[in-house]
């Protein structure tokens, strides 16, 4: 089961490992916290947003082979303008959302599916998102409640990433280097590099299923991943990182239903 925020994170993050799984017979299960409704797109922030995004995500999750989607029916909480939690979020907001209560809806999904695997996000909640450091909460919780036995947290390795930030810097000089140095986990603590370089195809049609999250902006983050040439997309893209907090930090993994060798 992977468990995410809102529709297109499963896209920037997990999708890979996603198709991966599905293609060698597991049962695949794709849960949202929320719909979206708050995201950047072309379309007002609202209802209309929210069930276009879900649609999206539907998409998304039949390119990647999953069997089942769930949305948990939360507010997306937003962002403030400098970051951080929004004042103007809706009353049933995600982040304010009764964690326990929370998990134990999640738990019983996992109980449901039977489910040996799942992910959540870092401590960090990748770069700061209020409802993606709730998803390790209310994940991390779950999984207790459920007795799953395998908690991945998916991430990004921040070294590689800050070293690519900084060169960019040379042609953006306002880029903000500095906002993505406690974001993410750095490379010794990241325990599952998992290569989904063959399902290349898979994770850049999940990404495409998100359109309305390729627009809204003035530069999006997914708009400029899918400019990206075909073999380039491959290596740039072709890594997921994961952190398994019960196998030694640092293990270098390769599959997330490996395990370390003991001794």
């Amino acid at each position: 089961m992977f468990f995410h925020a809102h529709p297109d994170d499963e896209a920037l993050l997990t999708s890979g490992t996603m198709a991966m799984l599905a293609a060698e017979g597991h049962r695949v299960v794709l849960v949202v916290a929320t719909s979206g409704e708050r995201g950047q797109a072309d379309l007002e922030p609202g209802e209309a947003l929210g069930a276009a995004r879900i649609a999206e995500l539907y998409r998304s999750a039949a390119a990647l082979g999953c069997a089942r989607v769930v949305n948990l029916g939360y507010g997306d909480s937003g962002l403030a303008p400098g970051g951080g939690v929004a004042e103007d979020r809706p009353d049933n907001a995600f982040i304010d959302a009764d964690g326990e209560e929370a998990a134990r809806r999640l738990a019983a999904i996992l109980t449901e599916e039977r489910a040996d695997l799942l992910t959540i996000y870092d401590p960090a909640g990748g770069y700061g998102h209020p409802d993606h450091v709730q998803v390790h909460r209310v994940g991390g919780r779950a999984a207790e409640i459920a007795e799953t036995p395998i908690v991945l947290e998916a991430t990004v390795n921040r070294d590689p990433l800050l070293k690519g930030l900084k060169l960019v810097r040379r042609f953006y000089p306002r880029l903000d280097v500095r906002a993505f140095e406690r974001a993410y986990s750095p490379g010794e603590t990241i325990t599952h590099r998992v290569n989904v370089r063959r399902f290349a195809r898979q994770k850049r049609a999940s990404m495409a299923a998100h359109a309305s999250q390729a627009t809204g902006a003035d530069t999006r983050t997914l708009g400029v991943m899918l400019k990206v040439p075909e073999p380039f997309y491959r290596l740039i893209f072709g890594t997921e990182w994961y952190v398994r907090r019960d196998v030694p930090s640092g293990s270098r993994l390769r599959h997330p239903f490996e395990i370390p060798p003991k001794g």
